[in-house]
């Protein structure tokens, strides 16, 4: 066992040794996709993989981290110290579950502490059906001028002009105009791409290859940003089933501080969005009964991190 403090790495390059040790240490099967890119300081980049259980198991359970690169540092540490909590490996061996662990979704991001994949990418607006139209996002157009500003810092003027948007419609709809998802402007806020990214189309093989034959299948997938400071939110991740929602309450938490949130009622942080990940798990493993969450840590205030991604995208 380690402390918790630990697991957290001060870059990349670190916490994936640390995740690999890990789990090599607890003799569990490991498998990494290499990124096609080098990372900030030149090191390999991989999408690493490692199941702890039989890999036929009916239940599984999926603990992912750095969808959002950046967020990867508190991911990977919560992953990590997994890999060494022996009680926890016990539990779920007691009740049949195999755990795959997916290290760093998004590499590159992590590497380079950037939300978005090499790609300029939020991953967690990739998963369209790009054959079809894409979602409009009149809102976010009009706001793109202002986010993004020929000059940075923003003179005041963009500013008051952003104040006035938010008076005028209200702090939710501004949150949703921007954080919702958009497919206009590839150097943008939240942009959704126009095609599969390289993490998207690697996941889905991750899916496919350790997830099919699973009949039940639970998610647990680590963010940080929303909501007050060191709270984890859990926030339902999946489509707008009642039942499934039911479910998730039931095991993670329905009352107080705890209770499971969802886009869908407004009792989350989140505004509604599109294009979310966990909509590949429906598409590559139809076989199983899904249940799933984002587990949310708050960082900063909300203005606050909206003003350091319109600073990394500017």
């Amino acid at each position: 066992m380690i402390a918790p403090a630990e697991a957290f790495a001060p870059h990349y390059a670190r916490a994936r040794v640390m995740f690999l040790e890990g789990a090599a240490a607890a003799g569990m099967a490991i498998r990494s996709h290499n990124h096609p890119l080098p990372g900030r300081d030149g090191e390999t980049l991989a999408m690493d993989v490692a199941l702890d259980g039989p890999p036929d198991a009916e239940r599984l359970l999926i603990v992912s981290s750095a969808c959002h690169g950046v967020e990867g540092f508190c991911g990977s540490g919560v992953q990590v110290f997994a890999t060494h909590d022996t009680e926890w490996r016990a539990h779920a061996r007691a009740a049949g579950v195999s755990v795959l662990y997916i290290h760093a979704i998004n590499p590159h991001g992590f590497s380079f502490q950037r939300r978005v994949t090499h790609e300029n990418v939020d991953l967690n607006r990739n998963f369209q059906d790009f054959a079809g139209p894409l979602p409009d996002n009149p809102a976010y157009d009009e706001l793109q001028p202002l986010l993004l500003p020929e000059v940075w810092p923003p003179v005041p003027e963009v500013e008051s002009a952003i104040a006035l948007w938010v008076e005028l419609h209200g702090q939710a709809a501004f949150q949703a105009a921007v954080s919702q998802g958009q497919y206009r402007h590839a150097d943008g806020l939240f942009y959704g791409g126009r095609a599969p990214t390289w993490s998207h189309q690697t996941l889905r093989a991750v899916l496919r290859s350790h997830a099919g034959r699973s009949r039940r299948i639970g998610w647990i997938d680590l963010h940080t940003g929303l909501g007050p400071c060191g709270l984890g939110e859990r926030i339902f991740a999946g489509r707008d089933d009642a039942a499934a929602l039911q479910r998730a309450r039931d095991w993670w938490g329905a009352d107080g501080l705890g209770a499971v949130t969802s886009i869908y009622d407004g009792t989350s942080s989140s505004a509604l969005l599109t294009g979310l990940m966990w909509n590949a798990v429906y598409e590559e493993c139809p076989q199983a009964e899904y249940t799933g969450i984002a587990l949310e840590y708050g960082t900063r205030p909300f203005a606050e991190v909206l003003q350091a991604l319109r600073a990394d995208h500017w």
